[in-house]
């Protein structure tokens, strides 16, 4: 699918803020209110857009502590690799999850409340999750960009 410019621009504004209603859209594209509803709906049946989200800002809501896990597994396995995906995606603490390639196979972005929560998570729930080969951890200083927009122009 080939996004127009239009489309480009919609899909910025609505990922700075998809509160906006269509009749404010409709005046930063210069198209009708139908029309901007029209191209919405088009995207979400395409898939462009998965869903709408609320951002919270983790330290108003007590989960400050950013660790990064990195995961090998004992065997590369198809059934290790299921496995592992499939209990990983149970975690909560876990919000995102990358099979990477290089030295580790997984790479784990965890939130949590501090450090000995961290460690809850890791004793009690990630390590128990078998075909673990090793793991290593590091945790953030200081976040210097966070964005979920895309750049699409």
């Amino acid at each position: 699918m080939v996004l127009d410019g239009i489309d480009k621009k919609l899909l910025g504004f609505l990922q700075e803020d998809s509160k906006q209603t269509n009749k404010e859209l409709s005046a930063k594209l210069n198209l009708s209110v139908t029309a901007v509803y029209e191209r919405i709906k088009k995207l979400e049946r395409l898939g462009i857009i998965q869903k709408n989200v609320c951002l919270l800002d983790k330290t108003k809501v007590n989960l400050s502590f950013v660790a990064f896990c990195h995961i090998k597994l004992m065997q590369h396995s198809k059934d290790y690799v299921i496995k592992f995906e499939k209990d990983v995606a149970k975690l909560n603490e876990v919000l995102e999850c990358y099979h990477i390639s290089g030295d580790y196979d997984y790479l784990l972005k965890v939130i949590v409340k501090d450090m000995e929560a961290f460690r809850e998570f890791m004793v009690k729930k990630l390590t128990t999750i078998s075909h673990i080969g090793s793991t290593h951890s590091t945790f953030m200083i200081n976040e210097v960009k966070h964005t979920t927009a895309l750049s699409l122009i």
